[in-house]
C-alpha cells in the first residue's frame, strides 16, 4: 500500500504558540521576562524544547555554555506544555481534508514525530485528530528517533504501508535527513515556521498548500 508519512510540529500543525508559551513559563519561574516570541521564534520552537531553552538563555545571559540550565529546565518545560498543549495550536489549512482524501484514495497515512509520545497523544486527543491516522510513531516509540530512518520505517509498517512506496513530508533538516537516510522522497512544506527558507535545503518536492498534496502523492507514488 502507498503510504504518506507526516512530521507533526510545523508540518501538519502550527504548535509554536503553545511551545513558546511553555518555554516562557519556565523563564517566568526563574524570574525573567519572556525572552521568546511566538511570531518570531516559531522556527526554533519546532526544533524542540532544548532549542527554545538555549535561545532564551542566550538572550537573557548572552552567548555561552548554558547546558546545565537547559537540562534543569527541560522537564519543567514539558510539564508546562502538557498542562496547556492546545490553546494556540491548529492544523494548517486543508491538512485534515487532504488526509481524508488520501485515505479515501487507498493511501495509508502516518505520523513520525520527534515529540515525546505522551505529548503527541495529548495533542492529538486535544485536537480530536487521532482517528485521521493509521499509525503514530513518536520520539520514544523506539530507542532511536529522527534523523535515524528506523522511526520512519516503523511508521510505514504500523500503517500497513509499503516502504518502497512511501515518502516523508516535513519542515526541517531533521526531516530531510531522515528521508535521505531511508532512501525515500522528501517533501518540504513552505508554510511552516521557517517559511520558504526551508526550501534552500535539497528536496524532491515543495508543498505550498495542502490543496496540492493529492497531485504530489500521485506524482511520487503513482496511482
Amino acid at each position: 500500500m502507498r503510504c504518506v508519512v507526516f512530521d507533526l510540529d510545523g508540518t501538519l500543525a502550527d504548535t509554536s504558540g503553545d511551545l513558546i508559551a511553555a518555554a516562557n513559563a519556565c523563564f517566568a519561574d526563574l524570574g525573567h521576562a519572556a525572552p521568546l516570541d511566538a511570531a518570531a521564534d516559531g522556527d526554533t520552537a519546532v526544533r524542540g524544547a532544548r532549542a527554545m531553552l538555549r535561545l532564551g538563555f542566550a538572550r537573557i545571559r548572552g552567548e555561552g555554555d548554558h547546558e546545565a540550565d537547559v537540562d534543569a529546565q527541560y522537564q519543567p518545560l514539558l510539564d508546562h506544555y502538557a498542562r496547556d498543549i492546545a490553546s494556540h495550536t491548529y492544523f494548517y489549512d486543508g491538512a485534515l481534508d487532504a488526509i481524508s482524501r488520501l485515505r479515501a484514495a487507498s493511501f495509508r497515512v502516518a505520523i513520525c514525530t520527534n515529540k515525546p509520545g505522551h505529548l503527541t497523544d495529548l495533542l492529538l486527543d486535544a485536537l480530536d485528530a487521532r482517528d485521521h491516522f493509521d499509525a503514530v510513531v513518536a520520539a520514544d516509540t523506539l530507542t532511536v528517533s529522527k534523523p535515524d530512518p528506523a522511526p520512519f520505517f516503523e511508521a510505514v509498517s504500523r500503517a500497513g504501508g509499503d516502504p518502497t512506496r512511501a515518502f516523508l513530508i516535513g519542515d526541517t533538516q531533521t526531516d530531510r535527513d531522515t528521508a535521505r537516510a531511508a532512501g525515500v522522497p522528501i517533501v518540504l512544506v513552505s508554510f511552516g515556521p521557517a517559511g520558504a527558507r526551508v526550501l534552500d535545503m535539497a528536496h524532491d518536492v515543495a508543498l505550498h498548500s495542502y490543496a496540492e498534496l493529492d497531485d504530489v502523492a500521485v506524482q511520487l507514488l503513482g496511482r
